[in-house]
């Protein structure tokens, strides 16, 4: 059985919580804690998430799953290609803030659709236009590492999110400088299962 992730004061250790979920997934030995009626009863009146984790919406990288977590452990936000706006930021403060969250992740991932879709160009209808616009810079920074263009995007785009988060000066930034919160880039393997942590 996983131990309780609210008996992990440190981030860091936090970290390696959600790290070993994800060995468990790999290697087809998961625990799926926490998911029980009487789970279900237990956080029925409050929420104590260990970690935030800000991934894409793609349906096959559902973060309970590949960290083998359970009701109440994780504070899950999604957006396609990561794109960061207001809403998603005011929901990642919120989580830091309000629910007391020390771990946010910015998890992407291999193969990410809307980062093809940013780098094929071209003028999508209705408001897909503003995940291209957000990928830009990402797609500016990567184009010349040698490499995969799509993952070399997808990594550049989670180092550079990690980055505007741990600078957001009104809630985020002066919980990293208390310690009270770390930021971390990370990339999850589609074909592997595997999430690796981005330098």
């Amino acid at each position: 059985m996983t131990a309780d992730p609210r008996a992990i004061p440190t981030p860091d250790a936090e970290l390696q919580l959600l790290l070993a979920g994800n060995r468990r997934y790999v290697e087809e030995r998961h625990h799926r804690p926490r998911q029980s009626a009487a789970r279900r009863l237990e956080v029925k009146d409050g929420q104590e998430p260990f970690a935030l984790i800000f991934g894409c919406a793609d349906s096959r990288v559902p973060p309970e799953v590949i960290f083998d977590m359970g009701l109440g452990d994780l504070l899950v936000v999604r957006v396609a290609g990561n794109v960061l706006g207001d809403a998603v930021l005011g929901t990642i403060e919120f989580g830091a803030d309000h629910l007391q969250i020390p771990l946010v992740v910015v998890l992407v991932h291999s193969q990410c659709g809307a980062v093809k879709s940013a780098l094929a160009g071209g003028d999508p209808p209705g408001r897909q236009r503003l995940l291209h616009d957000l990928l830009q810079p990402s797609i500016a920074a990567a184009r010349h590492l040698p490499g995969d263009l799509v993952d070399n995007v997808v990594r550049e785009h989670g180092r550079r999110v990690a980055a505007e988060l741990s600078a957001s000066p009104e809630v985020l930034a002066p919980r990293i400088a208390a310690g009270q919160l770390k930021i971390v880039p990370a990339y999850y393997d589609l074909e592997s299962g595997q999430v690796e942590l981005l330098a």
